[in-house]
């Protein structure tokens, strides 16, 4: 029988005592020893599989992050959960699931977890809503954690230029208008994601990767190391040891580095780095698990006073490789922290205090990152917009935006297959503000992204002559006048779902606004014939998520959040007198 240590674990609850006698009968099962059942329990958690390129290089950094675990005393237990392919799913039906899968991540990352009584966490995550998810549930679970992001491809290469997946999409709309034959586009298809690993611009994986560190979840300098470098195997062992350091101090615990301003921190490097507009969605989300009230409205309030200072795809330039070559995330923050950016007095996940953690990285290489007087914009690369049309927020990507006001009536569709149905025939005209409503998270449901949409029209070279607003989502990929997440939804008769063609839309970037030119008495006339979508033929996820899940401006999330678990009360179960 295992002897009771006098530093309480979790998992003593399922280890320690005569009446888990079959407990322990099921950890020798798999071939655990009396010295590996008195360790700590770690679990090694990954989205690998074969759904996406993004996580198909996780499970050897798991196996490293396991070897660190066991250096450092402890015991590894690996598992798996899903990973949806925003890729692969994109521009049809299976695109609903997308978000929902961030929900299904991180409710089953904490089954397993509070489940199995395991006294801490390392996550890999590699994909869009793998990132957010793995994070959330560590919040949630409140043991010690380290998170990884797996990494992003290396660029492709396509007559003497850096190409990406994000090409690729556009292309399809320069196939359509005469700009790019079949032949270049197949061309294309077949270089631009050369390696495993997530899309290489500042889209929503490395967003999110980047974010990660700030929060102090991941180890500084991990994010934006390529995801088939060697390196990231030694990072990971690493991770696996400093997971056993704090759960041997239970210090940092992720509700300790999860507060207001980390995640004014987490927006900052967002509006820096022109980042996807999807963190928009997350960060709400995670400081949502922490009990934190965290909106879009106070993501915004971060994104107008942080510059643009990093030259990255799809508004700039370069890729997540030239980050990682100048000095990787580090680099970015220290610049920030000297210019009063961001706060410097958050903990890291190694349990430093952050400026300590960054006094010996250098200066910005002013190419791929940019000094403070260099800044390509005083305000961040993605603004919240607010008015008549969208009284809780929407959000626009103004990165490399050639300009930032529009004014033009809406050509209204009710969905995302109705409206690429008309781009697809080019049937709109220049000026057009495009609606595609009913894509929220409700009334999707799932809120699916919008990449092919946006990609085709920026393709036909219409990218700035047109807006495009959606109560759905947009990718990090995308660019032009594209304007999601307008709260309040259709499917909960806000004002986008009772706009009519012909209605006059005017975007202000500048002024962070955005109105429909029609009085409140007309929209209220209209609200009162306003019919409440039936939702009652859906089953499954979807008519769970439907039932269950909030606002986009909250981060559409599906809990009522910091519900508390009692530790003693746990630890109680398992203990002998």
């Amino acid at each position: 029988m295992v002897k009771k240590n006098r530093n309480t674990l979790r998992s003593h609850v399922t280890t320690l005592g005569l009446d888990r006698t079959p407990h322990r009968a099921f950890l020798r099962g798999m071939g655990l020893d009396d010295e590996a059942i008195s360790k700590p329990f770690i679990g090694v958690v990954t989205t690998a599989g074969e759904t996406t390129p993004c996580v198909m290089n996780l499970t050897p950094q798991a196996k490293a992050a396991k070897s660190g675990i066991q250096e450092a005393g402890g015991t590894p237990r690996e598992f798996t959960t899903i990973s949806v392919s925003d890729g692969l799913s994109m521009n049809h039906q299976g695109m609903k699931f997308s978000l929902i899968s961030r929900e299904v991540i991180a409710d089953s990352i904490e089954l397993v977890v509070r489940g199995h009584a395991y006294d801490g966490i390392v996550g890999f995550g590699g994909c869009d809503k793998n990132l957010p998810g793995i994070m959330m549930a560590m919040v949630r679970c409140n043991v010690p954690s380290i998170f990884l992001y797996g990494g992003s491809a290396l660029p492709g290469h396509w007559r003497n230029k850096e190409v990406s997946v994000l090409d690729a999409y556009e292309g399809v709309g320069s196939v359509m208008t005469n700009k790019m034959t079949v032949d270049e586009l197949e061309e294309l298809e077949k270089v631009c994601l050369p390696t495993v690993g997530a899309c290489p611009g500042q889209f929503t994986a490395n967003t999110m990767g980047m974010v990660s560190e700030v929060l102090g979840l991941a180890l500084l300098g991990s994010s934006m190391i390529p995801s088939v470098y060697s390196e990231r195997l030694e990072v990971a062992r690493r991770a696996g040891i400093i997971v056993m350091k704090n759960i041997k101090n239970n210090s940092p615990l992720p509700r300790d580095l999860i507060t207001k301003k980390s995640l004014e921190n987490a927006s900052a490097i967002v509006a820096a780095t022109g980042g996807s507009t999807n963190a928009g969605l997350h960060i709400p989300a995670i400081a949502h698990e922490a009990g934190i009230k965290f909106t879009l409205e106070d993501v915004a309030k971060v994104f107008d006073r942080t510059p643009l200072i990093a030259n990255l795809r799809p508004g700039g330039i370069y890729h997540a490789k030239d980050v990682y070559e100048v000095g990787g995330v580090p680099v970015l923050l220290k610049e920030m922290l000297e210019n009063n950016l961001i706060h410097g007095d958050c903990i890291t996940a190694d349990g430093r205090i952050l400026s300590d953690a960054l006094k010996s990285v250098g200066k910005p290489d002013g190419k791929v990152f940019l000094s403070r007087n260099q800044a390509l914009s005083e305000t961040g690369g993605v603004v919240v917009l607010k008015g008549n049309l969208c009284p809780d927020g929407a959000l626009l990507k103004v990165a490399g935006l050639q300009r930032l006001v529009h004014e033009g009536p809406a050509q209204v569709f009710e969905s995302e297959e109705e409206c690429m149905e008309a781009i697809k025939k080019r049937a709109y005209s220049e000026g057009t503000v495009i609606v595609v409503r009913n894509e929220g998270p409700k009334g999707g449901p799932g809120m699916r992204e919008m990449l092919g949409l946006t990609a085709i029209i920026y393709g036909q070279g219409m990218g700035e002559k047109v807006a495009l607003l959606t109560d759905g989502r947009f990718s990090g990929a995308t660019r032009g006048m594209c304007i999601g997440y307008a709260s309040p939804e259709a499917a909960v008769a806000g004002p986008i779902g009772l706009i009519k063609n012909g209605d006059i839309i005017t975007i202000d970037g500048n002024k962070r606004t955005i109105n429909v030119k029609v009085s409140n008495q007309e929209l209220a006339k209209r609200r009162k014939k306003w019919i409440q979508p039936d939702l009652a033929n859906l089953a499954g996820s979807l008519q769970k998520y439907a039932m269950t899940v909030g606002p986009a401006n909250l981060g559409a999330v599906t809990h009522s959040g910091n519900v508390q678990w009692d530790r003693e009360k746990v630890i109680s179960l398992g203990e002998d007198d």
